[in-house]
């Protein structure tokens, strides 16, 4: 798709595989519109030249505000198949905190949507980051002027060896950006295939089945999906945002076996009632990016006849890390539903004490990751999970550590008082989180959907609820009807979001 360079990372050089491909081939499908390989390697080929006369060639950082546009996918291939590092930006968020992210990063430039120019607080931004401005659109790239500022920031402009760096969630604090190496994505793309085991069969590139894209591209669920989707050149249809009716059309259209789907768009499709008909090409759906309760996946798989293979992972591992195949469905659901499945291979998994002891089976401890997926390949990497590891080596994911509340000196775990809350029969879903107390530390509140065509219990009702299920102490202060709880990009509740709706 264009550039200069040369490098001996083996994805790049499997991306680059692709160039030569048949231009009228349809790559991308968004927004009922067939977009050809031809139109993306244009827009690739044009923002190559751009990035060469910069001499920003092999390791080069180039920032791209990465939305589900066909446009994204180009620039993916381009910056990963020369070499380069994909600096992304999130579209998704407000204004301010875009142009602050901008300006913290100081990518040398930065590729964006022409309607994101018009801001001048985004334009202003990316002046004081010292970068140098492109609009992407269609198959073409503009460089957009960007005026002079005093102060100007140096732009960091190289980051060898690194090929993606994305920021977290920020779920439960402000997101962090991680550097993802190449040879993590390498490692990421031989341990899912390993994993899931399917059959290879040739076939031209862009042709056969298709990937359905509808988690953000920020999200390394979005991300991960278009560049697996690159590597085994398999068709995309893109949607902008998830919504029931978008993904039920495109299902019904393109009749995928298998499809992602986080628990709350699972959750989402079952409150619409979709009919069974219309996914009968199912499969299975990999469910990520926020814990899925077995309820949940139960409820799904009784309505549509369709396995739901739970998958375990974060940012810092490329991805995911564990899962359920179709093959350890048929076999062990019935007996470890609730679990995130068994490691993939070249995994090593093992739960650790707060100081650090490797734990016996079936202990809940911190959960540590040994994989090539991790930054440091060969090291124990300590997450912020509490785990344990059963005798048949399942994996069951049973909070945070960094969530734990602490009241009064007494620990509280805030997934446990959520899935207490949820076994109510009003309650859709729940999430806790901790209050500053001057006398306790800290003190657990409650927000909750209820189900569809459910009266919202009072406070009174859940606070006896809650002492029959829970601890006195695990109990919450005070409880919190809202019509959706609110989330990130990933779909997992947001905890600074939360923690503001009871200030």
């Amino acid at each position: 798709m264009g550039g200069s360079t040369r490098t001996g990372s083996a994805l790049a050089e499997r991306l680059g595989r692709l160039v030569g491909t048949d231009s009228a081939v349809p790559a991308v499908e968004y927004e009922g519109r067939a977009v050809t390989w031809g139109e993306l390697r244009r827009l690739g080929e044009a923002a190559a030249r751009e990035l060469d006369g910069l001499g920003l060639v092999e390791g080069a950082r180039v920032g791209v505000v990465l939305g589900n546009r066909p446009e994204s996918v180009g620039l993916v291939h381009l910056v990963l198949s020369t070499g380069r590092c994909l600096t992304v930006f999130n579209p998704l968020q407000p204004g301010e905190r875009l142009a602050a992210d901008i300006e913290r990063t100081t990518p040398p430039v930065l590729f964006a949507p022409a309607a994101f120019w018009k801001s001048e607080e985004f334009a202003l931004a990316v002046a004081r980051a010292g970068a140098i401005g492109y609009a992407a659109e269609g198959a073409s790239v503009r460089r957009v002027p960007v005026a002079s500022v005093d102060g100007a920031a140096t732009p960091t402009r190289f980051a060898p060896g690194v090929a993606v760096e994305l920021s977290t969630s920020g779920t439960t604090g402000p997101p962090k950006r991680i550097p993802l190496a190449y040879r993590q994505l390498e490692a990421a793309l031989s341990s899912v295939n390993g994993h899931m085991a399917a059959g290879k069969r040739e076939r031209a590139p862009f042709t056969g089945g298709v990937t359905l894209i509808t988690t953000p591209m920020v999200h390394i669920g979005g991300l991960w999906g278009v560049l697996q989707s690159l590597a085994e050149a398999r068709r995309m249809v893109l949607l902008e945002r998830f919504t029931v009716d978008g993904w039920r059309e495109v299902v019904r259209t393109h009749r995928p076996k298998v499809t992602g789907l986080p628990p709350a768009a699972m959750r989402s499709v079952l409150d619409a009632e979709v009919p069974a008909e219309e996914l009968s090409s199912l499969r299975a759906i990999t469910a990520g990016a926020a814990p899925t309760p077995p309820e949940l996946a139960e409820a799904f798989q009784e309505r549509y006849g369709v396995a739901v293979l739970v998958m375990y992972g974060a940012t810092e591992f490329s991805g995911a890390i564990a899962g359920w195949s179709l093959g350890l469905h048929r076999e062990w659901w019935e007996r470890k539903k609730g679990s995130v499945g068994r490691p993939f291979p070249g995994v090593d998994l093992r739960v650790t004490s707060e100081t650090g002891e490797v734990l016996p089976e079936g202990e809940r401890g911190v959960l540590e990751v040994r994989t090539g997926q991790a930054g440091g390949a060969g090291e124990w990497t300590r997450t912020s999970d509490l785990a344990r590891l059963d005798e048949d080596g399942f994996l069951w994911i049973e909070g945070r550590a960094d969530d734990v509340i602490i009241r009064g000196g007494f620990k509280v775990h805030p997934s446990m008082v959520a899935a207490a809350l949820e076994r109510h029969p009003a309650v859709a879903e729940a999430a806790v989180a901790g209050l500053p107390d001057e006398r306790l530390g800290q003190v657990p509140v409650a927000a909750f959907e209820v189900r569809p065509g459910a009266d919202v219990p009072g406070e009174a009702e859940l606070r006896t609820w809650c002492r029959r299920e829970l601890l006195p102490y695990e109990v919450p202060v005070r409880f919190l009807h809202v019509p959706e709880l609110p989330r990130g990009v990933s779909q997992k509740v947001s905890r600074v979001d939360l923690v503001a709706l009871f200030k």
